[in-house]
């Protein structure tokens, strides 16, 4: 069964969508994201995909006051992402509350590090979040795009036993176009034991059950909830 797993993305301590990753094109759509979190929760949803935006600009966990009190107030299992560098932010990450934490920028620019938390952690609590603009990685929030092949990324973790994977399509991102699903039905083929999890684009209840159909470990989806495009209830029932 494909895990369904909305997203709430935080700058200044609200829920926001950017388009694109650009943060000139942010929307805020909650000023409490508790409130948001609780009304996943509501509706049946297990998971929450929390990303903290401030910190994927500043290099270091800025809204963990938000994943903590999410914890705290709700029984969700959050994943945690956005500018986790350090010793000190995934410990942050971890105590707070997150279940597991999502390794971007630094998985590309300190493998080493990553490679420790592997070993400290476990491979169980770490996810590879690879974003993409045309299967070339993009970091730092997505201002910044590497020469690096997302299948070279994806192959050397799993390599060292990381098989839990976001995929971002940053074209798709925000947009509410559908997901890129060709995408992932590649990744797929050249990776069959990955969990790979689709993310960007997604607006409809089909776009689920394509992605489910394409062998997707798990969906994330965000701006479709916000924007009224598939209700909480439609996915209550998914």
């Amino acid at each position: 069964m494909m895990k369904i797993i909305p997203a709430i993305d935080i700058i200044d301590g609200k829920c926001v969508r950017l388009s694109q990753g650009d943060y000139a094109k942010k929307k805020i759509y909650n000023e409490d994201p508790v409130e948001v979190a609780k009304s996943f929760e509501g509706a049946g949803l297990q998971y929450l995909h929390l990303v903290d935006l401030d910190g994927a600009k500043a290099g270091k966990i800025i809204n963990w006051k938000v994943l903590e009190a999410i914890s705290n107030e709700t029984n969700l299992q959050i994943d945690f992402g956005g500018g986790i560098k350090s010793n000190d932010d995934i410990e942050l990450a971890f105590k707070s509350g997150a279940k597991k934490v999502t390794c971007g920028t630094i998985a590309v620019k300190n493998p080493a590090k990553v490679a420790e938390w592997i070993e400290q952690y476990g491979s169980d609590r770490l996810i590879l979040g690879a974003d993409v603009k045309q299967k070339m990685v993009a970091v730092s929030g997505w201002t910044e795009e590497t020469t690096l092949h997302i299948e070279n990324l994806i192959h050397k973790y799993m390599s060292e036993g990381l098989n839990h994977v976001i995929c971002t399509d940053i074209a798709t991102d925000g947009m509410l176009s559908g997901p890129n699903v060709e995408l992932y039905k590649d990744l797929l083929h050249t990776f069959p034991g990955i969990h790979l999890i689709a993310s960007g684009g997604v607006s409809s209840t089909q776009d689920l059950q394509e992605l489910k159909k394409a062998g997707l470990y798990g969906a994330i989806l965000g701006k479709a909830i916000y924007e009224g495009k598939i209700t909480l209830e439609e996915l209550s029932k998914i």
